[in-house]
């Protein structure tokens, strides 16, 4: 069939529109912009390994170091950055009421939280793994060999069923011990009363390390259940979730392609490939679709890393914690992790 000259000229328009609403700036990160900072979540106290106080009263934590870099993508700077702290109950009617602009603190992206409590979410940026820590002393590499084990965990919670259905779809015998609170089932586990303690993974690494003796433990890599845990922004800015999105999608694609915040200088001066190229802004394209300066991922990269020197870190095998990457892993080095395709 062939088009007409005005049916064309209508297509033409709508691809012109489409593209003039691609490029429009996000109004959210207009008003960060205006008001010279953005505005981040912390926690109430410390959620080690992802909100926390060090000594000298700083922030810092995996939530947080995505934070900074993300300040640091929209200013240049991290010093930009103001962390609110905010309790878990308290993250969505902040974020509503504009007292952050974005949540980055361990949100899973649910059906619910997508549609009752109107939030967008970017693409996941951790995979939340329920997982299982017990004594090197058993001399096992999987849960597999558990059979007959007792098992620590908070009772109430979704681990009871995720370790039901673990145990009774491997054909494993196993007696289930549950508390009320976790800090009671943390000194079971460590005092020797059950064999397996069963928590989400990074808890486990933070009570790993918070132990009489860390190496006396070790996390399995057999994975319970898994939760995507994303950023959660106000709904009608799809600017901004293009932003967030590129954000960890500019670390990721950092970490492939082997950009460091040691060698990204070298990187910038003599690109190796088209992507790397675009990636620091040699090649310009990636600021002006988000309304920012091109150089915004080199600035976040030499500031603060990759994903992976991010992870590491601040949760992974340069922390205290010592959490393995696990799914957390790019996929070209067994886990689930990808960047998104920079054109």
């Amino acid at each position: 069939m062939r088009l007409s000259f005005a049916a064309v000229a209508l297509i033409a328009a709508a691809l012109s529109a489409s593209t003039g609403i691609a490029l429009a700036k996000s109004p959210t990160l207009e008003k960060i912009e205006a008001r010279g900072n953005l505005l981040c979540p912390g926690h109430v106290g410390s959620h080690l390994g992802f909100a926390e106080v060090d000594a000298k009263g700083r922030w810092k934590g995996f939530d947080i170091g995505l934070c900074k870099a993300l300040t640091t993508a929209i200013f240049g700077t991290d010093e930009k950055l103001e962390i609110v702290p905010l309790s878990w109950a308290q993250r969505f009617p902040a974020l509503q009421s504009e007292q952050v602009d974005v949540i980055i603190k361990l949100t899973g992206w649910t059906m619910s939280r997508d549609t009752k409590v109107g939030l967008q979410f970017s693409r996941p940026y951790l995979l939340g793994t329920t997982q299982m820590m017990v004594p090197k002393s058993l001399k096992i590499k999987s849960g597999l060999e558990l059979d007959g084990a007792s098992i620590c965990t908070v009772g109430g919670s979704t681990n009871e069923r995720f370790v039901a259905t673990y145990f009774n779809a491997n054909k494993l015998k196993h007696e289930l011990i549950t508390f009320e609170k976790y800090e009671e089932m943390n000194a079971a586990y460590f005092s020797g009363r059950c064999d397996v303690f069963v928590a989400w993974g990074p808890s486990l690494a933070v009570a790993r390390a918070g132990s009489k003796n860390p190496d006396d433990h070790m996390i399995l890599p057999d994975i319970l259940a898994m939760e995507p845990e994303s950023a959660a922004m106000r709904q009608g800015d799809e600017a901004w979730v293009d932003l967030v999105n590129w954000m960890f999608s500019a670390l990721l694609t950092a970490e492939l392609e082997g950009v460091t915040r040691a060698n990204v200088d070298a990187m910038k001066a003599d690109p190796p490939t088209v992507v790397v190229s675009r990636l620091l802004g040699v090649t310009p394209g990636i600021g002006e679709r988000l309304g920012l300066r091109e150089t915004w991922a080199y600035d976040m990269i030499k500031a603060h890393g990759n994903y992976g020197e991010i992870f590491d870190r601040e949760i992974g095998k340069n922390s205290p914690y010592g959490l393995s990457r696990g799914l957390n892993a790019l996929f070209k080095d067994g886990g689930a992790l990808y960047p998104l395709v920079l054109d």
